[in-house]
């Protein structure tokens, strides 16, 4: 679980990020599940964006994703989300205490 420093921390960083995981109308498929965990376990912070012709909600699909990765989700904006887990092998992202 994050503190609400580190969610800061997370964010500032995400803020300059462009957007890389696209869900759209399909939803969450194995595929999304599958390319989502090998980029957060390479990157550790990734940026994502629900489509407009997505039938579900942001907040919604963010949650889902990050709960089938065992990532946490930092923030949803909008149609943007932001999700952390840290790398097992390359710890690359320090966290405030």
């Amino acid at each position: 679980m994050l503190t609400g420093k580190q969610k800061r921390h997370l964010r500032a960083m995400g803020n300059e990020m462009v957007p890389i995981l696209q869900v759209g109308k399909g939803g969450i498929t194995e595929t999304v599940v599958t390319q989502t965990n090998e980029t957060i376990e390479a990157r550790e912070l990734i940026k994502g964006r629900v489509l407009q012709n997505s039938m579900e909600e942001p907040k919604t699909v963010a949650a889902e994703l990050a709960e089938k990765t065992g990532a946490e989700l930092v923030q949803v904006i909008g149609r943007n989300f932001l999700l952390f887990r840290q790398s097992k092998d390359k710890p690359v992202i320090v966290l405030p205490k």
